[in-house]
């Protein structure tokens, strides 16, 4: 008996009075001929993969352009020639000053080098810049403005008053990108899963499953599951003996060998996320005139949905957020948070970023209680409550695409179908978080 099926036999379901039927739901979808579809097809599948980006609903098209990055000619397996963040440089842009007022822009320009310390002739290089305030907890993303010919604009909102520090952290390389571009393209995903499936008689196989059917690996026919609320397409390898509605498990598979030693060699860890040697003096920022606000911050509405979004959105200052594009509140003891909460059902649902911050009010808040609901924890369902105060937190993992161990398919949930059982008013909070972006390309999750 495999790993999976010694867990899945321990899960005792006990069953009174009431028989469920379980249904799973199938719909025909344009995908090649040898793949085992299973009638009846409750409504149209999604078809934005074969649209162009025209076709698409406006705010999808807004992401997809999002994701444009300028196409560069790679190094052409010369590894010094790459971009290094060793020999890239950033100075000011104009002429130094004694000091800075507050409101206004610091700008610098950065040049990007290669290995042997030639200048770049192309753009495409993931830079990230900040100006930092270790002095009052402070720091703010800059805006990194790619001419495309090797040179970068960098600009910096000057919003606290005291001393600030530029930091330039070279991300990948324009190289590296090209690398992560075409595995995207041609592989489609780094990492693979497996299905499991049991038969009446207790029949056990183990398959391959993905996102699509040529993730599977299998040049035989596939199983497709679709998500009869979101849409979305699920598939597995055809189980040898067994038929596509007996899956009863899931869990991760392996990562792909995607890359090779060139590859590997512009994504290493010693020229990837590195900070470039310091370029620009720190700086200091002054008020415009003796008692004002040491902030840069104008009047601004209350927070609400549908704000435009400022870039940057907001920084910090003593180690509290500040948008720019509304009055943010901040929750910094523990009474502060209660009176946020009281009230109030939290539905988080997503993967382990946010399960974190459930545990965090857990472990900031000693009076939420958690409740033992006997989950598998780092899948959920996992409870909350302060009833003095009607207080109930909820969080719960996401379904496909989901690494973890083998679990049982009646754990997985999509957050689609939740939000869609969720009755909503003005004591319903949702807070949802996307799961991991690396392993799969981003128009798979657009």
């Amino acid at each position: 008996m495999g790993p999976f099926m010694k867990q899945y036999n321990g899960y005792k379901i006990l069953t009174v009075g009431l028989v469920f039927p379980v249904w799973i739901l199938y719909c025909t979808m344009s995908w090649s001929d040898d793949t085992i579809f299973r009638p009846p097809a409750p409504r149209p599948a999604y078809e934005f993969a074969s649209k162009s980006i025209e076709s698409l609903p406006q705010e999808l098209a807004n992401l997809t352009n999002l994701l444009y990055w300028p196409l560069t000619p790679g190094d052409k397996g010369d590894l010094l020639a790459s971009t290094s963040p060793q020999t890239s440089t950033y100075h000011l842009r104009g002429p130094a000053q004694a000091s800075y007022a507050l409101g206004t822009y610091l700008e610098a320009i950065l040049i990007a080098r290669d290995h042997r310390g030639r200048p770049k002739t192309h753009g495409g290089d993931l830079f990230r810049a900040q100006l930092l305030g270790p002095d009052v907890k402070a720091g703010v993303p800059g805006d990194v403005q790619d001419l495309e010919n090797g040179t970068y604009l960098l600009s910096f909102p000057l919003l606290w008053a005291g001393k600030a520090q530029v930091q330039v952290r070279l991300i990948h390389s324009s190289e590296a990108i090209g690398v992560l571009r075409r595995i995207w393209r041609e592989k489609r995903a780094t990492v693979d899963f497996q299905g499991y499936f049991r038969g009446p008689t207790g029949t056990e196989e183990t398959v391959i499953c993905n996102v699509d059917p040529q993730s599977t690996r299998t040049k035989g026919p596939t199983c497709q599951y679709r998500d009869v609320d979101s849409g979305e397409l699920w598939f597995c390898a055809q189980p040898p003996t067994l038929p596509c509605n007996s899956l009863v498990g899931h869990s991760s598979g392996h990562y792909l060998n995607v890359t090779t030693p060139h590859d590997e060699a512009l994504l290493a860890w010693k020229v990837t996320d590195k900070v470039l040697p310091q370029g620009i003096s720190p700086i200091q920022i002054r008020t415009t005139a003796p008692g004002n606000s040491s902030l840069a911050l104008s009047p601004r509405p209350p927070c609400h949905p549908g704000l435009p979004a400022p870039k940057p959105s907001g920084f910090y200052h003593r180690e509290v957020w500040h948008s720019l594009s509304c009055s943010s509140r901040s929750f910094s003891t523990v009474d502060s948070i209660l009176g946020c909460l009281a009230g109030r059902v939290v539905h988080m649902m997503g993967d382990s970023t946010l399960r974190q911050w459930w545990e965090y009010l857990l472990h900031t808040v000693p009076s939420l209680k958690s409740m033992d609901l006997h989950p598998t924890y780092h899948l959920g369902l996992l409870m909350a409550v302060k009833t003095i105060q009607d207080i109930m937190l909820y969080w719960q993992a996401h379904s496909w695409p989901l690494r973890f161990l083998p679990t049982p398919m009646a754990s997985l949930h999509s957050v689609v179908c939740e939000l869609g059982g969720l009755t909503g008013g003005p004591h319903t909070v949702v807070v949802l978080s996307p799961s991991h972006f690396t392993t799969f390309p981003a128009s798979f999750f657009i």
